[in-house]
């Protein structure tokens, strides 16, 4: 069976798309978002294998969604959009289809059937786990939930989707370990790339970064400043 959630600012678009998905095979729809940032957040809770993904919505739009996804096996991209002129952009990053409005069902047919083909020729990635321990139970948090890592004196403070945890790895272990996966915004702290929404300047200056997921902005230095604003114009 596969996993396919809905992104579109649009309830009639979702509606119609949920409509169609019922009459194709081996599909359950796991759950909608309406903007690119709720999609972030919800992806690491309901694990999709495909996106059907719409390009022009408010705030995260649909191919800066795409490029957060770039290069993983999970979820395979499937763009549903009303305009044409993000075709190419689309496909180069990565994306299984292109889909224009009204979707026919045929059409998505064929794309989920892509989707299924390049799933299945795909190594499905494995799971990146940071162990703590919370109230003296020793517990797991996948890397995807992680919002920050904090340095908390001796220990890193890693701020999740369900709280917070500490953890004895140092920011720097941790950064040398997954290069791919996280970035240093100061000398205490860490966030993973998916969660780099975008930059806030302060009157005095000072540089915040937005985080997906959390209202939560922490302060990123001169020095980490220029990495920063390089992976947010890679996507």
């Amino acid at each position: 069976m596969m996993r396919v959630m809905i992104v579109d600012d649009e309830p009639l678009a979702r509606a119609r798309l949920a409509a169609l998905l019922a009459e194709c095979a081996e599909v359950q729809v796991v759950g909608s978002a309406d903007d690119g940032e709720a999609a972030l957040v919800a992806l690491s809770e309901l694990q999709p294998d495909v996106l059907l993904l719409d390009v022009n919505m408010p705030g995260l739009d649909g191919t800066a969604v795409a490029g957060r996804l770039a290069g993983r096996a999970r979820p395979q991209v499937i763009f549903c959009t009303a305009y044409e002129a993000h075709a190419l952009q689309a496909f180069e990053l990565g994306a299984v289809d292109y889909l224009l409005k009204p979707v026919r069902l045929e059409r998505l047919r064929d794309a989920l059937q892509r989707a299924r083909q390049r799933l299945a020729d795909t190594p499905r990635e494995t799971v990146a786990w940071l162990h703590g321990r919370l109230r003296g139970e020793q517990i797991r948090i996948a890397l995807d939930e992680v919002i920050c890592l904090l340095a908390d004196e001796k220990y890193v403070a890693v701020r999740h989707s369900g709280g917070e945890l500490l953890i004895e790895e140092s920011l720097r272990q941790l950064e040398e370990a997954y290069p791919e996966q996280l970035i240093r915004l100061h000398r205490n702290c860490l966030v993973p790339h998916a969660r780099l929404l975008g930059l806030k300047t302060l009157d005095d200056g000072s540089v915040l970064a937005r985080l997906v997921g959390t209202d939560f902005s922490p302060e990123i230095s001169r020095r980490n400043l220029p990495a920063v604003r390089k992976l947010l114009r890679l996507g």
